[in-house]
C-alpha cells in the first residue's frame, strides 16, 4: 500500500501586515501550521503584545488590574532536561499567558538554582555507602569538591 501524502494547507487571503487575519473562511480538514499561524505575528506586533505594559499608557502608574510573578525554575545540577521540565514550563506558560490575557502586569522569572539541597543529599548518601563517612566528617570544602566530582561524573 502505497502512503497518500497530503499537501499542508496554506492560508493564501490576502491580509495587510498589521492587519487581523480573517477567520470567517473554512478551515481545513486538517491541521497546518502554515495555515493556523499565517497573518498573526504582524498583528501581535502592532497590537503591542510583546510589550511588558501593552494598553497602557504610562508604566509609572499602579497596574489597576494587578501584577502576577512566577519564577521559571532552572535545571537541576545536572542539567539533564526531562519531560517533566517541557510539562512544567507548558503550564507555568498558559498560566503566564492567562494572567497577560487578564491585562495584568506579568514577570516570568529566571530563578536561580532549586537543587542545592537535593544535590547535597544525593551526594551524602553516597558518600555513607561508599565511605561510611558523613559531610562533617570531610568538612566544608573536602565535601564541596566531592559535590563537583558528582556533578562531573
Amino acid at each position: 500500500k502505497k502512503k497518500e501524502v497530503k499537501e499542508a494547507a496554506t492560508y493564501s487571503i490576502s491580509t495587510a501586515p498589521g492587519d487581523k487575519k480573517d477567520t470567517t473562511c473554512p478551515m481545513p480538514d486538517a491541521y497546518s501550521p502554515q495555515y493556523v499561524e499565517a497573518a498573526w505575528y504582524s498583528w501581535w506586533e502592532k497590537q503591542g503584545f510583546f510589550k511588558p505594559e501593552y494598553g497602557r499608557k504610562s508604566i509609572s502608574e499602579p497596574n489597576p488590574k494587578g501584577k502576577f510573578v512566577m519564577v521559571i525554575p532552572p535545571p537541576n545540577v545536572t542539567g539533564s532536561l526531562h519531560l517533566g521540565h517541557a510539562l512544567t514550563n507548558a503550564v507555568e506558560d498558559a498560566i503566564t499567558r492567562w494572567h497577560r490575557m487578564k491585562g495584568r502586569t506579568v514577570l516570568w522569572n529566571p530563578g536561580c538554582d532549586h537543587a542545592g539541597i537535593a544535590t547535597q543529599v544525593v551526594v551524602e548518601k553516597k558518600l555513607w555507602r561508599e565511605e561510611k563517612k558523613t559531610r562533617h566528617d570531610l568538612g566544608r570544602d573536602k565535601f564541596v569538591e566531592k559535590i563537583w566530582d558528582w556533578k562531573k561524573e
